[in-house]
């Protein structure tokens, strides 16, 4: 049976110290430039230093990682292992996928890259399903294949506790960013197949809680009913810099839907959290491969 790595980027939310326990699993730190300074995802970025960043107004991007911290990472690698099974944050939100895709041409099949079409817990999740099919014998490219046919069988909502980084990036207007700050509208957001779009807006965490289990909810009966009965799904809690919050979250959802398993409340990664800012939570629902 074939030695194979996974590897990913924090965009997974997979911290370095998590990725040695996992073993086998090996985390890319995205680069962040804060201030005209780089730092890299927990590696001399912490979640507290990027947040009290945040509350200080520093100018924060992020960006793809170096192409040649990849691939200097895939050639240590090969000399344990027989295939690496590279799984980038969605194509959808980065060019990192489409980068590593070209590049693994010149390494002979040895290297496959997975477009899964996912972020955060969800992406987290298809790095547990692909060390759980390598543990079955599945090849690298087998191991692709399945990843990239499940890839949509995932949704993540989330609530935003403030306008001001969707007003920020973007990704609202400055009038809309006003008006909503002035009615105190909570936007919930939704990520399927790696897009960010606009879901519902709401007048507070109560309903915006609620009108999220209602999507999950909803999401279960009509798209995952036969995963649902297969016991093939599972729920996962994530947040940004609230993690009391979160876990009051999860307590709520579990006693909504208890039929299914609440297998993370994880912190959402950065490049996530610098678009959104604080205190916003999120849930998804996500294919196991068991």
């Amino acid at each position: 049976m074939s030695k194979i790595a996974v590897v990913t980027d924090s965009n997974a939310g997979i911290t370095q110290a998590e990725a040695k326990e996992m073993k086998d699993v090996y985390v890319v730190p995205m680069p962040f430039m804060i201030d005209g300074e780089e730092y890299f995802e927990d590696i001399s970025l912490t979640q507290e230093q990027f947040y009290q960043k945040l509350t200080e107004d520093a100018e924060i991007s992020t960006s793809q990682p170096s192409i040649g911290y990849i691939t200097d990472l895939w050639e240590k690698l090969l000399k344990e292992y027989d295939y690496i099974v590279h799984i980038p944050m969605s194509s959808a939100l980065s060019m990192s996928c489409e980068t590593a895709q070209n590049f693994a041409k010149d390494y002979n099949g040895k290297v496959v890259v997975v477009d899964n079409k996912r972020i955060s817990i969800t992406l987290k999740q298809s790095c547990v399903d692909a060390l759980t099919l390598a543990k079955q014998g599945k090849s690298a490219d087998e191991i692709k294949n399945i990843l990239e046919d499940t890839a949509l069988d995932s949704s993540i909502y989330i609530m935003v506790d403030t306008l001001k980084y969707l007003k920020k990036g973007g990704r609202i207007t400055p009038t809309a960013a006003a008006i909503g700050t002035l009615l105190k509208i909570k936007p919930v957001l939704q990520i399927q197949g790696g897009k960010l779009d606009s879901y519902a807006k709401v007048l507070n965490d109560k309903v915006a809680r609620i009108k999220m289990i209602e999507a999950i909810k909803k999401d279960l009966k009509e798209r995952f009913s036969d995963l649902r009965e297969k016991g093939e799904i599972d729920l996962m809690v994530a947040y940004t810099n609230c993690r009391e919050k979160a876990e009051d979250f999860a307590m709520q959802i579990r006693k909504e839907i208890p039929d299914l398993n609440l297998t993370y409340i994880n912190p959402l990664s950065l490049s996530v959290a610098c678009h959104i800012g604080s205190g916003a939570l999120a849930v998804a629902c996500t294919r196991v491969i068991k």
